[in-house]
């Protein structure tokens, strides 16, 4: 069982001084629920100042995918926290870094084999854009700096991301005039929609840097799933213009879909990926763009305007690192397929219930992701508080209720927390 969450206290004074002075994500100041004051984290759980656990639906933005404070991840952490917790990454190397890369470069399809760190998912998709449009700068094919993104995407809250995301149906129209414009279309889930595809590229691809996409799952866009016959398609036609296709798998990478990266499920490799979330095991911020080994021979050159001119003061942070190359050593050692399996099988007999409920639109499950999309969520704080009522922390947006669990969540904590959706949307 989850801790009483009946007790309450009164906060402690870190928690009262510093929420004057403190600017929270992705909410209206004046009237959002005040955050929860956390202590302590263990696997699948989250400790309140006041002594109430809160079991974890979401694995702190489909980060902590082993469960918090995993033992093996905070060893190695702390391992080269006593060697060297950061050097700067232009002129000078460091193992952690360097086995990460080849490791990355392992695990992923065909030749996906040239890493670039930086440090939040954003970052890694404004440096895949940069390389998109410089791979043909590079090669003689200036102009071409439009990219095709699809409705639903989401891909970052920084500019370029924020360009490349479905601006009208998401979180950032207000800046639609800031925003270079690109071609944001329908993925092509259809045949109308394929032709429509491809007659576009056939029209512009001289504009036209890349395709970018999130495979199989729209994450913040709305959670909305697709077949991997989309990401075939995408990539076919990618081939026939000649244009460069990325995928951001800043959510999916990592066994959230159930193969350790989504293009794997599709058969297909992307010229770019980018990757981060689960990357570190929800530990410390690190993410990595990787290229092919096509896209990177554009820049290998003896003419220096053409290197990839870009350097987070914290690119490849030890720290970071260390924390990677542990979670990987986790999936190479522990049976994550059959977590996943477990967790997926759970959310699906969890969540049924909630199919026939008044006001529920679809649900859905594909891995350790499941969904219960509403027709529509009067007022997310109050819905918010139910799940903090049930001894859970979930976290629905827009008209989404859903779960991404830690793989290593224990068949009862899960069963709480599909009892929880079912209960709160019965509810509404």
């Amino acid at each position: 069982m989850a801790g009483d969450t009946s007790k309450k206290s009164e906060p402690p004074d870190w928690y009262a001084d510093g929420l004057k002075h403190v600017w929270l994500p992705y909410a209206q100041m004046k009237t959002v629920n005040p955050p929860l004051p956390v202590v302590h984290t263990q696997g699948s759980r989250i400790v309140l100042a006041d002594g109430r656990e809160l079991i974890d639906g979401i694995a702190s933005w489909w980060t902590a995918c082993h469960g918090y404070n995993q033992p093996h991840i905070r060893q190695a952490v702390a391992r080269q926290l006593e060697r060297m917790p950061h050097v700067m990454f232009g002129g000078l190397a460091h193992e952690q870094a360097f086995q990460l890369a080849q490791r990355l470069a392992a695990l992923l399809p065909s030749d996906l084999s040239r890493v670039f760190f930086s440090d939040s998912g954003s970052v890694a998709v404004e440096v895949a854009m940069k390389m998109a449009v410089q791979y043909w700068i590079n090669r003689g094919a200036g102009g071409r700096n439009q990219f095709i993104a699809f409705k639903g995407g989401y891909h970052g809250d920084t500019t370029g991301a924020m360009a490349v995301s479905d601006v009208e149906g998401g979180m950032h129209a207000l800046f639609a005039g800031l925003l270079p414009k690109h071609h944001i279309v329908e993925l092509p889930d259809n045949e109308q929609r394929l032709a429509a595809l491809d007659t576009l590229l056939a029209q512009r691809a001289g504009d036209i840097a890349g395709i970018i996409v999130e495979p199989l799952v729209q994450g913040a866009g709305g959670m909305c799933f697709h077949e991997t016959q989309v990401l075939q398609r995408l990539h076919a036609l990618a081939d026939r213009h000649e244009v460069l296709l990325i995928f951001d798998e800043i959510f999916t990478g990592f066994g959230r879909t159930g193969t350790m990266f989504a293009c794997e499920a599709a058969g297909v490799t992307p010229d770019i990926i980018t990757l981060s979330k689960a990357l570190t095991g929800g530990t410390l911020p690190l993410a990595a763009t990787v290229a092919t080994l096509k896209v990177f021979e554009a820049f290998w050159s003896d003419e220096p305007q053409k290197a990839l001119m870009h350097g987070p003061s914290y690119m490849a942070n030890a720290l970071g690192c260390a924390a990677a190359n542990a979670s990987l050593d986790l999936f190479e050692r522990e049976p994550w397929l059959q977590h996943v399996a477990l967790v997926s099988s759970g959310l699906l007999q969890g969540l049924e219930p909630c199919r026939s409920m008044r006001g529920v639109k679809d649900v859905r499950v594909k891995g350790a992701i499941g969904v219960v999309e509403m027709e529509s969520i009067a007022d997310l704080n109050a819905v918010r508080a139910l799940f903090i009522a049930e001894g859970v922390f979930v976290r629905p947006f827009g008209n989404v209720i859903y779960l991404t669990p830690a793989f290593t969540i224990p068949p009862d904590e899960l069963k709480m927390l599909t009892d929880a959706v079912v209960k709160v949307v019965r509810a509404l």
